[in-house]
């Protein structure tokens, strides 16, 4: 297991405030949100392969959205601090947090996974 020490120098201070202090970027200012490059989007710190481009969709949220995760590549846990009932997106490989899951999303499965984009990585399909 990494220790919170290495996760801290294997990041930069934004993505360790997101992914291990479970941080929030500002609205549109991720450089994920408008991407469409064909490729995997992956864990920033564990690499862990989370999300493809197909499933990647504009929901004008403010941050990447797509409709669908990797099979088991993440889990779910209750998020009360803002005094509403969310659902948290983790990496289920390294627990860092990802952000989160809403069921305002697009056929075929009406979900949103409302994304950070200092938590993900891209692969561009070559």
């Amino acid at each position: 297991m990494v220790s919170k020490e290495e996760w801290k120098k294997k990041l930069s201070k934004e993505q360790y405030h997101i992914l291990w202090e479970k941080g929030t970027e500002a609205p549109f200012s991720g450089k994920y949100v408008k991407h469409n490059k064909k490729g995997k989007y992956v864990c920033a710190a564990c690499g862990n392969e989370l999300f493809n481009s197909d499933t990647k969709y504009d929901s004008d949220c403010g941050w990447p959205s797509f409709n669908d995760a990797k099979k088991e590549a993440v889990e779910f846990k209750l998020d009360l601090k803002l005094g509403i009932s969310r659902k948290e997106v983790l990496c289920k490989k390294c627990g860092g947090h990802l952000g989160h899951i809403f069921r305002d999303g697009p056929k075929p499965t009406g979900k949103r996974y409302c994304i950070n984009s200092l938590s993900l990585k891209f692969k561009e399909k070559k």
